[in-house]
């Protein structure tokens, strides 16, 4: 089975929540999925993981991981892994990294990897998500939304994929909102003519959309699951 590595054109885009609604319904087909969070940054939480983002793809996998395993770099600072690391005085380790990927990749059926910020985030002053993606040699799955200017910010996200040699297996579409104006419901058909890349599925607006239940409900109703595990 194929794994994957779950990127965006930006922050906020809905990786996490996306991620963890694919995790959940790929587990429901009985498919032994982990997850991983490689590098994360944020406020730390008092109790549980550091991350929430890490806590959120733990039990929607429902895996027995550990911490170290799913989110080998953890930066207690709501900035880039650049400005966290330089910041903190803390040397960015890629290698842990590898090495943790290497035993979730052995112990699960397939992996979802997700990046941090979006593809050209710096992990290190000369080391970016979109370097880390091809070292991982994991085909990307981008997530965007439809709102104006979408298209400029998918187009660079596809064409840093393309220009590093990473296979793209699709879009998916965010927040679809099919009230809003017209750039947004053109968003996806306009998406796919000019880059040419499949549009996984288009997920509605959900004014709570970090409700993992109602989530997954939409993952299972938009995205062929399927496509993604044959």
């Amino acid at each position: 089975m194929k794994s994957y590595f779950i990127t965006a054109t930006d922050t906020g885009v809905g990786k996490t929540t996306v991620t963890a609604a694919l995790a959940s319904c790929i587990r429901k087909l009985g498919v032994d999925v982990g997850v991983m969070k490689p590098v994360a940054t944020g406020v730390l939480q008092k109790t549980g993981f550091k991350s929430s983002d890490v806590s959120v793809l733990y039990h929607a996998a429902g895996v027995h991981d550990t911490e170290d395993e799913i989110n080998p770099v953890f930066m207690p600072l709501p900035v880039s892994p650049y400005d966290a690391s330089k910041a903190l005085d803390i040397q960015f380790d890629k290698k842990v990294i590898f090495e943790q990927f290497a035993k979730l990749q052995n112990r699960h059926q397939m992996m979802l990897v997700e990046g941090i910020g979006g593809i050209l985030t710096p992990l290190t002053r000369d080391y970016f998500v979109a370097d880390l993606i091809k070292d991982m040699g994991l085909e990307t799955i981008i997530i965007t939304r439809s709102t104006l200017g979408t298209l400029n910010h998918t187009m660079m996200t596809v064409k840093t994929c393309l220009d590093n040699e990473i296979p793209v297996k699709g879009i998916l579409v965010n927040n679809y909102d099919e009230n809003g104006g017209p750039e947004e419901k053109n968003a996806p058909l306009t998406i796919h003519e000019i880059t040419n890349i499949p549009i996984l599925g288009v997920l509605p607006f959900i004014k709570y959309y970090d409700n993992p239940e109602m989530m997954v409900s939409h993952v299972e109703k938009n995205i062929d699951i399927k496509s993604l595990i044959s």
